[in-house]
């Protein structure tokens, strides 16, 4: 087989997986869902998840942790966030410390 078929092979196999992962999430029983305890370990997950989709974009560059301009960005974000600043307002000036920071030379 050349790389090029085992490229759809895996692309079949990962539909076939998310298909199957949301097929057993309607099968599950209501009974099951209505613990307390599978709601808080829900939120739980879905923020660990979050908070590693995150740390991945923001620090990461391949297999290496880099600190460059997206770090600035996102400390810009953190406090604007922080002083409830309205969320466009927040990503306008995370972009734009971004872009000033590469257009000096800085990541």
């Amino acid at each position: 087989m050349t790389p090029y078929a085992w490229t759809w092979v895996a692309v079949i196999a990962a539909a076939a997986l998310a298909f199957l992962t949301k097929y057993a999430g309607h099968v599950v029983p209501e009974a099951w869902l209505e613990n307390p305890r599978v709601h808080r370990v829900a939120g739980f997950v879905t923020v660990g998840l979050l908070a590693a989709l995150f740390a991945t974009q923001a620090f990461g560059s391949g297999a290496a942790i880099v600190l460059d301009a997206r770090v600035a960005a996102v400390a810009v974000a953190a406090v604007l966030l922080w002083r409830r600043a309205p969320f466009i307002v927040v990503v306008i000036a995370a972009a734009a410390v971004a872009a000033g920071l590469r257009l000096l030379g800085w990541g």
